[in-house]
């Protein structure tokens, strides 16, 4: 059957009924049709065309035209004769069309009277005359000139080579079928060559490339037709809606959903489409539609109070809804749109043009849309229609039943032919370029392969944003665009309680960072394609508009413009209120709310506002307060006005020399030197910082086995060589010499009995899980305060008499030293500005070496924290040092951009390296074999240097800053970057491998003896990774928020012997983790965020946090006590 001839049955059993109403809503009474009086028109349209038109061979005939009373007299006129329909649409820009007409080699077009003009001005040359009009019918026939009928080569010029979408069998992708041998089934091909094979010819909409021409077979789309007539149940008494314009394909599926059962379709002019409040009441109050199939972007044009009083009421006409041509709204959505007594059933439509129109339907059951099932329901894509196969392959092409894949459709007569294609073999399967999952033999959409992105190294569909935002109650309707491949767009078009801020807030809630737009855009409504889709094109220049006007706003009249531009970013990027309120001269980004993540959108922000780069404004972002930011960004864009800016309130470090101790009276005036003294005195220690990096000097092994030992996993790399005999690679931390262990045993001892009454009333402040296996309780806590972002430095010494310490800064410029066991402040030192660099110990042990925001690199004598030597470098030190075991030297980074080489006993600086652009914010790694030091730069760089000479060995641009430190073990070095990767290198610099995270990795890699084939670290996606040496993935375990920090790997037959491993995320939770599963064991939550990397010892864990204090965990077995 073809579709006339099911028309025409419809029309002897239903000759009386309104066929087609028309309705103008200006105020005059609405036209109808009788399907008598349809057919009738019909009949002399198709005797003028045969009489007209050669009909030889296949015949396809133009409709330029308008929706109108007539349209359904013209398709069926057209199809009668027997001819194929093209619909031409007059809003359609002329070279769109009239690359249409040409491509499908059209050789009539019927053009509707009132449309010549604009027809004959847009396509001049092209056609001429060849009857009189036919003035009741309102039409008027033209062919194409004979001057004309070869344009082969400017279609070529148009596109140049095949199209990737093309039938799939044995053809290769991205090769035309005339060059490729196709399987063929027993059946045979279909041609399109025969005179009544086609119905109807259209063309994609070509937003993935050029426009396909699609000509659809009427053996396609008739089981279509039929198959949704059986679910919809559609009678003679439905009244269906011609929403679609007729150049996308559901236009034919409403028109003879209608004419094939005896209903109506009503149509309406496009303008009125286009007008929320007309269209809807000449839908449900003057026509009372019972059928509307819809994208659901046209569905979201009515606006929420429309859909709710009209469209999905409890008195609703509508009796079915199906949408389909975009993802299905998410189900929380509809939700609010329907009303609790409405009755409409709801549909979910998928299919592709290039296999005429739809391939599957699904129908929400009714109880989802009770209020007490759960919103996160997903809507299947839903089963076949008839005739259709579908089937979902993988990148290989081999099928998949669980999983990912890309969806293909065909069918045994489901078949269309693209562009130049004459005959294809039936059964052919074409690509569509949508992915899914399927779960339990069902298909769920996950997008478009046009719609993927790759942001932060992470692979995504933008549409998951755009369903999670308009889950959003302040959201009406959104889209998203991915705007020239560098910014991720949210268009918002917003409810009346809309607050930019907010919205952002929800974002960052519900979604990865990856996933987080860069921008909301406000608009007053979604433009849209004459497909009822929104229109990207149109949202790209929207946004380009946007940013011009950003850039003529842009233009600084003066340096206090510059400075209200600059307080508003701020607030705007940290989630302030923007207010008339200023921002502090003195207020640092970082400690306002801000993180690393956060001060890249604002750097962004600043060079996107000023209209021009500012080189080196990250760093000063990082490290300065907002008005060093300001003075940074008025060099550059005023460099007359320079002399403005005051110079005693500016930062104008120089390098000293070799000397620190000439620039004390500038700073701080310096104690005693008894340096050299003092390191002649060695101490046998051990001394623990984050991510298990250990050094260690003068113990001796010992069989002694005391009762409770602990494991800390070495990282060999940073031990004298002299040690590898002495330390195992698993070091058992109370067995290393009887006088340790003794002293350890004693202390233990003493400080049960001593701090009892401490302990328990500490004891009610913990939050024990009941499903993990380990409890963490509060042990002491040192008040610092300010926030405490520095990682502790932890030293245990052989002696007995002298009590394990924690070394550790604050950005209330103290450092303190802290007894491990009682939390007593030994003593404190008031350094001269913030300190976020952790602290190490020098060889000798006599002496803790910590950076300072001053610029000031402090040697502190670890006994009593009396100032033994300051070096000065030219801008804020957060980089911590690193202890060459077997000279002594010890090497930090600057913001200034370079990295040290300090002997602090001689006080001397043995060398300096510029690390050719940007700050060093991490802390360099030494390596003993080979002996290179490592260095990682916020201008992306990862350096390998000579400890000894300061020279570059090699250089590895990761394009990206990186924060993360690197570390290293025999094979290779690893260091995180916020482009979301974890790289791992040689010590020759290759680059072996490199795994990608949801978001930015500001953690650092840790790499430990106790688990030597495993790195961990945590990443901005919230979860903490383990991977092989090899880069793969072992297990990643998704904590509550961003993980900052470095994980620490430790051992402890307190806690059952397990290898375990301490993190903490920036919510201020500390997870206890099985090191080889990745599963909990143990959880607290800290009362602040935390930046600060954890450290283990025994059964205690010390952290800091942004509440000021720095705490000391126990770690203990849940249901044992843990004194």
């Amino acid at each position: 059957m073809r579709l006339q001839e099911l028309v025409a049955r419809a029309a002897g059993l239903h000759p009386h009924r309104a066929a087609v109403r028309f309705d103008g809503c200006r105020g005059e009474p609405p036209a109808s049709r009788t399907y008598a009086t349809v057919l009738g028109l019909a009949l002399e349209l198709t005797a003028f065309l045969q009489k007209h038109c050669d009909q030889r061979g296949r015949c396809e005939i133009g409709l330029y035209c308008s929706p109108g009373i007539n349209l359904p007299s013209w398709i069926l006129g057209i199809l009668q004769v027997p001819a194929a329909y093209a619909p031409i649409d007059p809003d359609t820009p002329p070279t769109v069309s009239t690359y249409f007409m040409k491509k499908s080699n059209l050789q009539y077009v019927l053009v509707e009277n009132d449309k010549i003009n604009k027809f004959q001005m847009s396509h001049a040359g092209w056609f001429y005359h060849n009857s009189s009009a036919i003035e009741h019918i309102g039409l008027t026939l033209f062919q194409m000139s004979s001057s004309n009928t070869d344009f082969s080569s400017e279609v070529d010029n148009r596109k140049s080579k095949c199209e990737p979408f093309k039938a799939v069998g044995n053809s290769q992708p991205g090769v035309c079928p005339d060059q490729t041998k196709v399987k063929t089934s027993e059946a045979g091909y279909m041609d399109a060559g025969q005179k009544d094979t086609l119905a109807y010819v259209l063309h994609t909409s070509g937003t993935t490339g050029i426009p396909k021409i699609v000509r659809v077979p009427h053996k396609c789309i008739v089981p279509n037709i039929q198959h949704l007539k059986s679910l919809f149940e559609i009678t003679q008494d439905d009244v269906l809606f011609l929403a679609s314009p007729l150049t996308f394909d559901p236009s034919v599926v409403e028109l003879f959903l209608a004419l094939t059962s005896g209903a109506s379709i009503l149509i309406v002019p496009n303008t009125i489409k286009m007008m929320p409040v007309e269209l809807s009441a000449a839908l449900f109050h003057h026509h009372h539609v019972t059928v509307l199939q819809a994208t659901p972007t046209l569905l979201r044009r009515f606006g929420a109070h429309i859909i709710k009083s009209r469209v999905l009421s409890a008195n609703t006409s509508l009796r079915v809804l199906a949408l389909g041509g975009e993802a299905f709204p998410v189900l929380s959505l509809l939700k609010s749109w329907k009303h609790k007594e409405n009755k409409t059933s709801i549909f979910n439509l998928y299919g592709i043009t290039e296999v005429s129109s739809w391939a599957t339907c699904y129908k929400i059951p009714e109880e989802v849309f009770s209020a007490d099932f759960r919103t996160d329901f997903p809507i299947p894509l839903g089963s076949p229609l008839l005739g259709t196969k579908v089937e979902v392959r993988d990148a290989n092409g081999s099928a998949v039943l669980e999983g990912e894949g890309q969806i293909f459709i065909g069918g045994e007569e489901r078949v269309c032919f693209l562009d130049d294609e004459i005959t294809v073999p039936l059964g052919t399967m074409r690509e569509t370029g949508d992915f899914v999952r399927v779960r339990d033999a069902k298909l769920f959409f996950l997008g478009r392969k046009d719609n993927q992105i790759k942001r932060h190294s992470k692979r995504f569909n933008i549409e998951y944003l755009q369903q999670v935002a308009e889950d959003l109650c302040q959201v009406e309707a959104c889209a998203v665009t991915w705007y020239q491949q560098e910014k991720l767009i949210l268009f918002v078009l917003p409810k009346d309680d809309f607050e930019e801020r907010e919205t952002f807030k929800e974002l960052q809630k519900r979604l990865p960072a990856y996933a987080v737009p860069d921008e909301i855009v406000v608009i007053q409504a979604l433009p849209l394609t004459s497909h009822g889709k929104v229109d990207i094109s149109e949202l790209n220049k929207i946004y380009q508009n946007h940013l011009n006007s950003r850039r003529r706003d842009s233009k600084l009249s003066d340096a206090e413009e510059l400075w209200e531009r600059l307080q508003y970013l701020w607030k705007s990027v940290l989630g302030l209120q923007c207010d008339s309120t200023g921002i502090s001269k003195d207020a640092v980004f970082l400690y306002s709310g801000g993180d690393s993540l956060k001060a890249l959108r604002f750097y962004e922000e600043i060079e996107m506002s000023v209209g021009k780069a500012v080189p080196g404004l990250l760093e000063v972002i990082l490290s300065h307060s907002i008005e060093e930011v300001y003075r940074h960004i008025l060099k550059m864009l005023f460099a007359d006005e320079e002399q403005s800016v005051n110079p005693d309130n500016a930062v104008k470090r120089k390098l000293g020399g070799n000397r620190g101790d000439e620039f004390h009276g500038k700073y701080i005036k310096l104690t005693s030197e008894r340096g050299l003294e003092i390191a002649s005195r060695l101490i046998p220690f051990i001394a623990l910082n984050r991510g298990n990096s250990f050094f260690s000097i003068n113990f001796t092994k010992s069989s002694v086995q005391p009762k409770n030992t602990v494991q800390v996993g070495v990282e060999p790399l940073q031990q004298p060589s002299s040690l590898h005999s002495k330390i195992p690679g698993v070091m058992k931390s109370h067995v290393q010499g009887s006088e340790l262990e003794n002293r350890m045993l004693t202390l233990e001892n003493k400080a049960n009995k001593n701090d009892h009454s401490s302990v328990q009333q500490i004891h009610a402040e913990c939050s024990h899980s009941s499903v993990a296996e380990l409890a963490l309780c509060v042990r002491w806590k040192s008040n610092t305060r300010k926030c405490v972002d520095a990682s502790p430095l932890v030293i245990i010494q052989a002696k007995e008499e002298v009590s394990a310490a924690v070394y550790i800064g604050s950005h209330s410029h103290a450092m303190q030293a802290i007894d491990l066991d009682l939390g007593k402040i030994k003593w404190e030192k008031t350094l001269g500005d913030r300190i976020e660099s952790s602290a190490c110990v020098s060889k000798c042990g006599n002496f803790i070496v910590v950076g300072c925001y001053d610029g000031l690199v402090y040697v502190l004598q670890s006994a009593d924290g009396e100032i033994h030597w300051t070096f000065v470098t030219e801008d804020a030190v957060k980089s911590s040092a690193v202890v060459d075991p077997s000279s002594g030297l010890v090497y930090i980074g600057s913001h200034d951009q370079h990295v040290y080489a300090l002997d602090i006993y001689k006080k001397v600086c043995i060398w300096k390296l510029h690390c050719e652009g940007g700050a060093v914010f991490s802390s360099p790694c030494l390596s003993s074999f080979p002996h290179h030091l490592y260095v990682a730069t916020l201008g992306g760089l990862l350096l390998a240097v000579n400890p000894v000479t300061g020279n570059k060995i090699w250089k590895s641009d990761l394009g990206k800053p990186l924060f993360s430190s690197p570390h290293c073990n025999e094979t290779y070095i690893c260091v995180g970057c916020v482009d979301g990767n974890l790289y791992c290198y040689t010590h020759s610099g290759e680059k072996v491998w490199q795994f990608s995270t949801n978001g930015p990795v500001f953690s650092s890699p840790c790499l430990s003896s106790l688990t030597k084939q495993e790195i961990f670290f945590g990443s901005h996606d919230c979860f903490i990774y383990c991977c092989n040496m090899e880069g793969n993935l072992l297990w990643k375990f998704e904590a509550t928020s961003s993980v900052y920090g470095t994980p620490f790997i430790f051992q402890s037959d307190d806690l059952n012997n397990k290898i375990l491993l301490a993190a903490v995320s920036t919510d201020g939770k500390v997870w206890i983790l099985n090191a080889k599963s990745g599963t909990a064991e143990g959880v607290d939550k800290l009362p602040g965020e935390v930046f600060s990397s954890p450290v283990v010892w025994g059964t205690k864990l010390v952290v800091g946090c942004r509440n000021d204090y720095v705490y000391c965990l126990d770690l203990y077995i849940a249901g044992k006590s843990n004194s």
